[in-house]
């Protein structure tokens, strides 16, 4: 059997509450949608703005980006990671360079120092400490300071000729020098060593080397460069330098350590007055150089003598 059109083409009936509540779920959406399409509009807006301002300022925005929060050109965790990056960098520089530092510390000897082969042999210096020696003989005042002699009477009485080795005690002693042996030239008895008289006396001394110990027997020996030779008297006699004084153990080792001296007398006459003595003195005897000329003061010194009448 078939059933009526009238059957067929009737659509259920809806109730007028269904059809407010759909009416009213569409405006809802319609009402959405317009506040999105509002805010979207609002946020191209503001990045338009955004952008013509970093235009107008480019500086600005390379400080401080506000779209991308961006502070020169990087993230907050770009620059964390690069931070990182140096603190461990550096730290690992630090941690080398205090190793190295620490081994090399660990290969010194506080008291002798790592290289000395470039100082093979010891200078010469003079007191007065000048180049050119000038006075009045009515006025020396250039002669040189009285030497201390109380306080080598703390010293040791060492063999005479001999080398004072000890190299295995800690605190090392130091030879007694007592100035008499300087006899004239001490400032005994004559307190202007010589200056007054026209004889000025001229003290010399090897420069300190540690562990130096000089072969032979080492001496003073001075000339002057002119015609005619100048009459000179050594204290101690010949000029000698007592090898007990050697080796020298470092300033720490050996705090009291005092260079020998050897005194020079210019036995000056009438004639040499107000005339310019230039005189060199050289180590000789031993095996310490004296007579290399990239170095005018290896093992020798020239100095200049005028005394004015």
């Amino acid at each position: 059997m078939s059933s009526s059109p009238q059957n067929q083409n009737q659509e259920p009936d809806r109730e007028p509450g269904d059809k407010k509540d759909a009416a009213q779920e569409k405006g809802t959406e319609e009402v959405k949608e317009e506040k999105e399409e509002k805010e979207v509009k609002e946020e191209e807006k503001k990045e338009v703005k955004e952008v013509k301002k970093e235009e107008k300022d480019p500086a600005m925005g390379f400080i401080y980006n506000r779209r991308t929060g961006e502070f020169l050109g990087r993230t907050a965790s770009s620059w964390g990671l690069i931070l990182l990056f140096y603190l461990l960098f550096y730290g690992f520089l630090a941690a080398m360079f205090l190793l190295t530092m620490w081994v090399m510390l660990m290969t010194l000897d506080e008291n002798v120092p790592q290289h000395q082969d470039r100082v093979p042999s010891p200078g010469l210096v003079i007191r007065p400490h000048a180049a050119e020696i000038s006075y009045n003989r009515s006025d020396p005042t250039d002669s040189p300071t009285p030497y201390n002699d109380s306080r080598q009477e703390q010293n040791e009485l060492c063999l005479v000729g001999e080398l004072t080795l000890q190299e295995a005690e800690q605190q090392k002693k130091t030879c007694q020098f007592k100035r008499s042996v300087l006899q004239r030239c001490s400032g005994l008895a004559d307190s202007s060593f010589g200056y007054r008289d026209g004889k000025p006396c001229v003290l010399l001394k090897m420069n300190r080397i540690i562990g130096l110990k000089p072969g032979g027997d080492p001496y003073i020996n001075c000339t002057a460069k002119r015609a005619t030779p100048l009459r000179m008297q050594y204290f101690p006699s010949d000029g000698r330098i007592d090898k007990m004084f050697f080796p020298y153990y470092g300033k720490k080792a050996h705090p009291d350590y005092v260079q020998p001296l050897v005194a020079v007398q210019l036995l000056l006459t009438q004639e040499d007055y107000d005339v310019d003595q230039t005189v060199e003195c050289k180590v000789q005897g031993s095996d310490l150089q004296n007579n290399d000329d990239r170095d005018k003061f290896l093992g020798r010194v020239t100095f200049r003598v005028r005394v004015v009448q």
